[in-house]
């Protein structure tokens, strides 16, 4: 993944540099003419990657094109994997250019773009939210949104979860008055395994299963989906920059059509993908099982809808952007103006790695 001493054809704003200066053939290659990849030096396209958080089964396309040679045979070198500490953070630097492609919940991308980072979407991963709230069942049941009324909530007033908590009370006709809200800072869900709180938002595709194990095991909590309970919204997803659309397209193409072979891998291989995640760096060599439950709690849940089913994995439509963000507008979290559809989304670029039936692929990789 971060080959050192590695043969790399140009950086992609020296590709800028070339199409803006010198001849027609060079010009052809960076705008998109050469939808194979590599050119005739058969050198690659270095890029880099921005995760949200800490490493997680989503996360997984990334890694799976990497390893198996997705991005190679795109002609891209993935120069480096970053993790972070949130989405706000990584929509932030990769719209200011600190890296190419990154990882983030949608809603906080609309968010983003209300206040002017030019970020938008190239694939939809999780059709619906992942988010949830979470209780630890033999302290708090919680099997109806009414249970949460009078609870101790432990709320990280930033991000996401905030995002989620607010749109979920307010589509349910409840009010924050209505919880006790105790402030708490990442990890914010120790506070309800120590019995600070009696519920905390939780992602089913990443706490959730650390959570279980902590509490007791499998169903040691009760978890109410968001999804089921009218947040319509989309969960994380792929994203750039407007810059990278713009100023070089073919890039990005490339990029998605490795991205989307990875996702039907993933798809397929829950537990090989876990396998190449844990296998990533020493610190996550024990986590094998944990990303593989991560994963299929996305593929039982959240990877799939009736839009994906007919266009393919990471598929967006315009309704379902509309309904993320008319949820963030009721809220008046918008705070620089409310984005239309157009401006937190680039549907092209998984359409042609659909039609090119990069996420169908994944097949012939079963014995990787």
């Amino acid at each position: 993944m971060f080959p050192s001493g590695k043969k790399i054809r140009k950086s992609r704003k020296t590709v800028a540099g070339i199409a803006g200066a010198t001849t027609a053939a060079l010009l052809l290659a960076a705008c998109g003419g050469d939808s194979g990849g590599d050119s005739a030096d058969g050198g690659l396209d270095k890029v880099t990657v921005q995760l949200d958080y800490q490493l997680r089964g989503n996360h997984g396309m990334f890694y799976v094109a990497d390893k198996l040679g997705y991005f190679k045979d795109e002609g891209i070198d993935v120069d480096s994997i970053k993790t972070g500490t949130g989405s706000p953070d990584a929509l932030r630097i990769v719209g200011t250019g600190g890296a190419d492609f990154g990882f983030a919940d949608l809603p906080s991308l609309v968010t983003a773009r209300s206040q002017e980072v030019p970020v938008t979407t190239l694939a939809a991963v999780n059709q619906t939210s992942p988010l949830a709230m979470c209780t630890v069942k033999d302290k708090n049941k919680l099997t109806s949104i009414d249970d949460l009324k009078g609870m101790t909530v432990g709320i990280h007033a930033a991000g996401s979860t905030f995002l989620f908590y607010q749109a979920l009370l307010a589509g349910n006709g409840l009010d924050r008055g209505d919880l006790k809200e105790v402030s708490v800072t990442p990890p914010y869900e120790n506070y309800l395994i120590q019995g600070k709180v009696d519920t905390v938002p939780c992602y089913i595709d990443a706490e959730v299963p650390q959570l279980e194990d902590a509490a007791g095991g499998k169903g040691s909590l009760d978890v109410l989906l968001g999804s089921e309970h009218g947040y319509e919204a989309y969960g994380s997803g792929l994203f750039t920059s407007d810059d990278m659309v713009k100023n070089d397209p073919d890039l990005v193409q490339r990029f998605t059509n490795a991205y989307i072979k990875a996702f039907g891998y993933v798809m397929k291989h829950p537990d090989k993908t876990a396998q190449i995640l844990a296998e990533s760096s020493p610190e996550n060599r024990d986590k094998a099982d944990l990303f593989e439950r991560q994963i299929q709690a996305d593929i039982d849940h959240t990877f799939t809808s009736a839009v994906t089913e007919k266009h393919g994995l990471g598929a967006m439509d315009k309704q379902a952007w509309q309904a993320t963000i008319d949820a963030l507008a009721d809220q008046d979290v918008l705070k620089g103006g409310t984005p239309g559809v157009a401006d937190v989304h680039q549907e092209k670029f998984v359409e042609k790695a659909a039609k090119a039936g990069a996420g169908s692929g994944a097949g012939n990789d079963a014995g990787n």
